[in-house]
């Protein structure tokens, strides 16, 4: 499994960005994908995942009303808008093979490199 994350960036505080995860997935499996986040000096935190079977989103309360989860055939996104400062973060996509608690990174064993986003 590998996953390579992009769209992160800076942006002033109430924009938008769309982060995106290219993952490579075996088709033959489920598997239950995420979004994570992490500042210096603390854990790293659950944003957002989707099922194993695709059919129920998660989110963490800080993030809903703001961000969307979603997937199209490879590729997991994260949209995200009315940013805040507090958003400021690495941004990692996840994925493990099942159900899993979905808001557990020690539940995951793929990992991406991160993408940075900062919120000013």
């Amino acid at each position: 499994v590998q996953l390579v994350e992009s769209g992160g960036g800076s942006v002033q505080a109430g924009g938008s960005l769309r982060l995106s995860c290219a993952a490579s997935l075996n088709p033959t499996s489920n598997y239950c994908v995420g979004w994570f986040r992490q500042v210096p000096g603390k854990e790293r935190e659950a944003v957002a995942s989707i099922s194993d079977g695709g059919g129920v989103t998660y989110y963490t309360d800080s993030v809903k009303g703001r961000f969307t989860i979603s997937k199209a055939a490879n590729t997991l996104y994260l949209q995200m808008n009315s940013l805040k400062v507090d958003d400021t973060a690495m941004y990692f996509c996840a994925a493990e093979g099942g159900a899993v608690r979905w808001w557990d990174p020690r539940e995951f064993g793929a990992w991406g490199q991160g993408t940075q986003v900062t919120v000013s």
